[in-house]
């Protein structure tokens, strides 16, 4: 395949629990949009010079986009669409990856960053963990006191060094920056903007009724782990249904008896004063961040 194969004009590189789930969809159902099938792709932030990885998926449905080739091939159907683009909020904490890659194959592409207060973005992602049994999640404040690097959960807040590796290698102009909030006050304004930074009618009235990635936890942990970790019962139980039906219909029958388990009415507030820990941990940034868009911030630090 050569280079002239059809790839993406833009890209949603930022950040995860910001709502870029549902902006993926909104942009889906633009005439003029075509988004990737697979979100998350996750392709430029791969190092080219290591070898793919072998660790198993997650999800057994997922694809593994581990080649120039196999990206491309996501775009095949592009036809008259104007805007051809995918999301991977992933690409701004692997900045130092990213930005060399993307500028390798699509240098003139688009690239669109939401940004949520990082102290909210953070127990966000926290609370993901919790609920899919990831690991066993340190609190957020013994992640910050512990000596040494930054655990990945709190790294993906320090949005002003990432941007700025951005800014350093992109034209400013191919960069937009929107946040959050204005995705929670006004979505279908937001969206407009969004379509108008690509290139598309930007008077398209999306559905915006829909949000994605609702926050849920489990009702029950000991059902969670035995849903979402590697266990006797849940390989034994695989392999007979793996056995007798389609692994989509599999996992379907997996994410239904998640979505059972879990409840949106059980989500605890952070605490006010591990809030503080994580204003303070992050402020220096928010500064940074602050004065490189140029836009106030000063609501992150209160």
């Amino acid at each position: 395949m050569t280079e002239s194969a059809k790839s993406p004009n833009f890209l949603i590189i930022g950040v995860q629990k910001s709502g870029t789930t549902s902006i993926y969809n909104y942009l889906k159902q633009h005439p003029q949009v075509y988004m990737s099938s697979v979100k998350e792709t996750n392709f430029f932030a791969r190092d080219p010079n290591k070898a793919p990885s072998d660790r198993p998926l997650r999800h057994p449905t997922q694809k593994r986009i581990d080649t120039w080739e196999k990206y491309c091939d996501l775009f095949a159907e592009v036809t008259d669409e104007i805007a051809i683009g995918e999301a991977s909020p992933n690409y701004m904490v692997n900045y130092s990856v990213a930005t060399a890659q993307i500028k390798r194959r699509i240098p003139n592409a688009k690239l669109i960053a939401i940004l949520r207060n990082p102290s909210d973005r953070a127990y966000s992602d926290y609370l993901m963990h919790v609920r899919d049994a990831i690991g066993k999640p340190r609190s957020l404040v013994e992640q910050i006191e512990q000596k040494g690097k930054a655990s990945a959960t709190l790294r993906k807040g320090f949005y002003g060094e990432h941007l700025t590796a951005f800014y350093q290698e992109f034209d400013p102009a191919q960069i937009r920056v929107f946040l959050y909030e204005d995705l929670r006050k006004n979505s279908a304004k937001m969206m407009q903007e969004i379509y108008r930074f690509i290139g598309v009618d930007a008077t398209y009235q999306p559905d915006t009724s829909a949000r994605s990635q609702v926050a849920k936890l489990p009702k029950n942990q000991t059902f969670n782990q035995l849903l979402n970790t590697r266990n006797p019962l849940r390989e034994t139980a695989a392999k007979v249904l793996n056995s007798l039906l389609p692994a989509t219909t599999v996992q379907n029958l997996r994410d239904r008896l998640n979505n059972l388990n879990r409840s949106q009415a059980k989500i605890p507030p952070l605490d006010p004063g591990d809030r503080q820990i994580l204003i303070d941990f992050y402020r220096d940034d928010i500064l940074k961040l602050q004065a490189l868009i140029n836009r106030d911030l000063s609501s992150w630090l209160d």
